[in-house]
């Protein structure tokens, strides 16, 4: 993105509340709960007006952003909201599908009962934002109960890989997914958890290809989404 003289410091300075963290998390939200369509276009000057803050500020949240694959920075064209494609969903499940389920077996094997009470912690939260209709908290608690199982594999290079899979499953969702489906069923991530806690590796193994054989299935990839959006109307605190 190139830089402008206006640029160089934030205009908005003077009475600003919002961090970037919040902004992050509010075009996250809005992504995620599909208020913002796969390709819109992030228009800095229409985020600073919903935001109240300058464009160095923005240009920071979206970096953050794109480094979680939920926002792509498009040479001399800006950013915009990550539109991954058919191809790209189904390679993300394709690799879930042959990377988790052997991971469920070793956690089996090498997870401590401390990981375990973690795991049982992210699902009640878990379980909780479903019932409270929160589907960006859910989405979320979703995501860290796939990688605090992936954590208890004590295989650090896995993790990694799960890191960006999650991530970008979640977005895969979101786009592709039924309006008001979530990336997961916390039942379904309460039974996986009674075969951990059983030691139950083959049940585990079984589980865990099943539930993301049941995410596949709810997703429609027969097309893109909707593209466009009133920035300012979405993102505003309301």
């Amino acid at each position: 993105m190139t830089e402008t003289p206006e640029d160089d410091s934030d205009t908005f300075a003077a009475g600003e509340e919002i961090t970037e963290s919040e902004i992050v998390a509010r075009i996250f939200e809005a992504v995620m709960e599909r208020r913002l369509a796969a390709g819109t276009k992030l228009s800095e000057s229409e985020l600073c007006k919903a935001f109240g803050v300058g464009r160095m500020r923005i240009r920071r949240c979206l970096l953050l952003l794109a480094s979680h694959d939920v926002v792509e920075l498009r040479s001399n064209r800006g950013a915009y909201v990550a539109s991954p494609s058919v191809k790209q969903a189904r390679d993300v499940f394709e690799a879930r599908l042959a990377i988790e389920p052997a991971a469920a077996r070793l956690v089996v094997e090498r997870a401590t009962e401390d990981q375990l009470a973690a795991l049982q912690a992210c699902l009640a939260e878990e379980a909780e934002a479903h019932q409270r209709g929160n589907r960006h908290a859910a989405i979320r608690l979703s995501g860290e109960f796939h990688l605090r199982l992936a954590e208890a594999t004590g295989n650090e290079t896995l993790l990694r890989l799960l890191k960006e899979l999650v991530t970008r499953s979640s977005l895969i969702v979101a786009i592709y997914g039924a309006p008001g489906l979530e990336t997961c069923r916390d039942h379904d991530h309460a039974s996986l958890l009674a075969a951990l806690r059983s030691r139950d590796a083959d049940t585990a193994e079984r589980l865990m290809r099943a539930h993301l054989g049941d995410i596949i299935s709810t997703l429609d990839l027969s097309g893109p989404a909707r593209i466009g959006a009133d920035l300012v109307q979405v993102l505003a605190k309301r």
